[in-house]
């Protein structure tokens, strides 16, 4: 496994905002960056991209770094995040699979069964090198500005595997993990170790946070969540620990989930649009930061709407052990960008939380 580079040699940032509001701090304002800010919704992202298919722009170093950089120098934003996607670590080891625009992941041959699982490939960390040098790039542009890795949890890569692409339902990925116990849990114990260690491999390439998308584990029940997805999100997040970085966990529709995901033990939780921050920081409970959560369709509603719902979300997150203000899912790609400049220029002119006395488990 890649061992972590030390903390030691890792930029100072002690007083970035985000990373003290992750620590459960009090940031100087109150932190912000978008979920899918790097590209999507800029001009020029599209530019840049034109012609150049997601997977090849992801293994590419320098239009990764420039796609990363693009939202920082517009926005001001508080955080870069990687460009990349959460297939990547698979196409990377071998999977055969594309992105397909309009459409997503498409896995040429699903898994369904425990020969299939047992034939997955696993990441040799030279097979992500071009990600470590695109982080190596970024450190030396970003400045003050830290930098989040990512990758997608153990449980929303086996639904794309599973299901051989999107899907609404999930209904293969259900049937495995009920009818066959035993391989669900060997291929989520597989796609761990492969999570793991492309963060590390981040980790070492120099980022400063590291945010894990469970994208569609809102699909599942509780009890289902903790039986068949929490002890392999557990093992990523562990994993981690020494790794001398904030950790996130996020995903999308997991109200109901939001305090099992915290036992994942992440450092930060995100949050989506469907609860209130308030009402999230009882869910998950003390010595844990909070993030989120704007519906990124109110990017849409006027001026007037967008200040309103920023200001109760700031307001609301002062409940948290910490705050760094965020959508509640990524954003979508006709927003006009002058409206996320707005929002930054908001969240940092409003008071952060009063201080008061912090637990961190």
């Amino acid at each position: 496994m890649t061992n972590a580079a030390p903390v030691s040699a890792r930029r100072d940032l002690t007083q970035a905002p985000l990373l003290v509001a992750a620590r459960g701090g009090a940031p100087s304002h109150v932190p912000v960056w978008f979920m899918r800010q790097a590209g999507r919704s800029l001009p020029e992202y599209r530019e840049v991209r034109a012609g150049v298919p997601m997977l090849q722009a992801c293994f590419t170093p320098e239009l990764a770094c420039e796609v990363t950089l693009q939202p920082v120098r517009r926005h001001g934003v508080d955080a870069a995040i990687l460009f990349s996607d959460i297939v990547v670590p698979l196409a990377a080891a071998g999977v055969d699979l594309d992105i397909v625009p309009g459409t997503g992941p498409v896995v040429a041959d699903p898994v369904r069964s425990a020969a299939d699982v047992a034939a997955l490939p696993a990441l040799d960390p030279a097979q992500v090198e071009p990600v470590a040098q695109a982080v190596r790039l970024l450190v030396g542009e970003l400045g003050q500005t830290p930098l989040i890795g990512f990758a997608g949890a153990p449980f929303t890569l086996a639904s794309y595997l599973v299901e051989g692409g999107p899907s609404r339902h999930h209904e293969r990925t259900k049937a495995l993990m009920h009818s066959d116990p035993e391989t669900w849990h060997a291929l989520l114990d597989h796609l761990a170790g492969l999570t793991l260690e492309f963060l590390r491999v981040q980790v070492a390439a120099g980022v400063d946070a590291l945010q894990l998308f469970d994208s569609w584990a809102g699909a599942l029940s509780e009890a289902d969540y903790r039986r068949f997805v929490l002890p392999h999100s557990r093992r990523v997040l562990s994993g981690l620990a020494d790794a001398g970085v904030p950790l996130i966990h996020f995903g999308v529709g997991t109200g109901e989930l939001l305090g099992a995901m915290r036992e994942a033990g992440a450092d930060v939780v995100g949050v989506d649009w469907r609860v209130p921050l308030d009402e999230a920081a009882r869910r998950v409970g003390p010595g844990v930061a909070l993030q989120g959560n704007l519906d990124p369709a109110l990017l849409f509603a006027g001026w007037d709407v967008v200040e309103a719902e920023v200001r109760r979300i700031v307001e609301q997150g002062h409940a948290a052990d910490g705050h760094i203000f965020n959508l509640g899912h990524g954003v979508m790609p006709e927003t006009d960008p002058a409206v996320l400049t707005r929002v930054v220029e908001l969240v940092h002119s409003l008071p952060v939380a009063p201080e008061r006395e912090r637990v961190r488990s």
